[in-house]
């Protein structure tokens, strides 16, 4: 027979301090565990939502980002004449020709200077970026020195916003709207037009080129296309593949400091548990003997221990994730390592990273528990009865 479930509650709620200082350790290695994962995910789902599955992105072969790519006139010209370009509402391709450069601006509260994206764009650009809707002021003429920043960039720097003048490329250009692209990197830039920047920075061609599929699954037709064509030199990719790899660096190098940063942590948490464990086991010496006593087997005491070091890290994992959760209320800001551009994002919590946390603490509770109920299933019962 089992020993019932309800025991190993009393004996927890019996040690409330103990319990509820193991279970705050552990919740803290949890919380820091989901926050650096949310973290990354945030900026994925950030760089992601971004972009569109039917939207092609071309670049230069090899380059990384629009900030190292070039696409010439003449290659433009050629990728203008595609087929599988979708038409607009007014009978238009649904095709964008792209400049992207880098300037720097001061951010407010540290007065210390960050890149920010200017992205030169054309009279198709917003028919491609559904997500992008204009929240004050107006959208810039073609042809002038009138531009638009994003809802972050109005936010996080100093001197941005409407009828505000930014000086860059030799040149002033007035801000006469603020637009929000919702939870996407285009939150993060400036925007105005394409020719003008070009002129401004002295850029003999674009850095890339967007346009539409009137059907989603033609892209390899395209791919084939543009390989098998000797005047283009560009690449291809979806523009969620492309904006998904622009967050595969930074990604990476967080998700290896938050586990670095758990496991040394969770070292900490295990030994609580241990102790704690170890404390139930010294202090229960005669409850142990009693049980012995009355039939249960050394397997009932094994479990019954482990499911008090289980529950402890259930407690914890729930704790930590209750708290971590309250983190997707804030938005950071913070260099991007492949375009070397600010971007601002939010913290992620999807159910990967919950079940990754609660795996987690119920591992740490594992681990902590295991040693002091095995000792406590190998205890013998005439010495553990001498203890009463």
């Amino acid at each position: 027979m089992a020993i019932p479930i309800a025991y190993n509650f009393r004996n927890l709620w019996t040690r409330r301090l103990t319990t509820i200082l193991t279970v705050s350790g552990m919740a803290l290695v949890v919380f820091v565990f989901a926050s650096i994962l949310m973290l990354a995910g945030g900026l994925q789902k950030t760089l992601v939502e971004t972009g569109s599955y039917d939207n092609l992105v071309f670049l230069r072969k090899g380059s990384s980002s629009e900030v190292v790519s070039g696409v010439t006139r003449q290659q433009a010209s050629i990728l203008e004449t595609f087929p599988e370009i979708a038409m607009g509402p007014r009978g238009q391709k649904l095709l964008s020709k792209e400049v992207v450069v880098l300037i720097a601006l001061t951010k407010k509260g540290s007065d210390k200077p960050s890149n920010v994206v200017l992205r030169g764009i054309d009279e198709n650009s917003l028919l491609l970026r559904s997500q992008v809707r204009l929240v004050e002021g107006r959208l810039p003429r073609m042809g002038s020195t009138e531009v638009i920043a994003g809802m972050s960039i109005v936010q996080k720097f100093k001197d941005i916003g409407v009828d505000e003048t930014l000086c860059c490329g030799m040149r002033d250009w007035r801000i006469v709207g603020v637009f929000d692209a919702g939870n996407t990197g285009f939150n993060s830039e400036i925007w105005g037009d394409a020719d003008q920047f070009m002129q401004a920075f002295r850029r003999n061609g674009y850095s890339s080129v967007i346009f539409k599929l009137q059907d989603s699954s033609e892209f390899q037709n395209v791919k084939s296309r543009i390989e098998s064509d000797p005047r283009l030199t560009v690449e291809a990719k979806r523009e969620t593949r492309y904006y998904a790899d622009q967050s595969e660096i930074m990604a990476k190098f967080l998700r290896i400091l938050g586990i670095s940063l758990t496991i040394i942590f969770s070292i900490g948490a295990i030994i609580g548990a241990m102790i704690t464990m170890y404390s139930a086991v010294a202090n229960r010496t005669a409850e142990i003997g009693t049980l012995r006593a009355l039939g249960f087997k050394r397997r009932d005491i094994l479990i019954a221990f482990l499911l008090e070091s289980l529950f402890l890290g259930f407690l914890g994992g729930l704790v930590g994730l209750f708290f971590a959760s309250f983190m997707q209320l804030i938005t950071i800001s913070t260099m991007n390592f492949q375009t070397f551009s600010e971007l601002a994002f939010s913290f992620s919590l999807n159910f990967n990273i919950i079940t990754m946390g609660m795996v987690f603490a119920l591992v740490m509770g594992l681990v902590g528990g295991v040693l002091p109920a095995i000792r406590a299933s190998r205890m013998i019962i005439v010495d553990a009865l001498r203890a009463v």
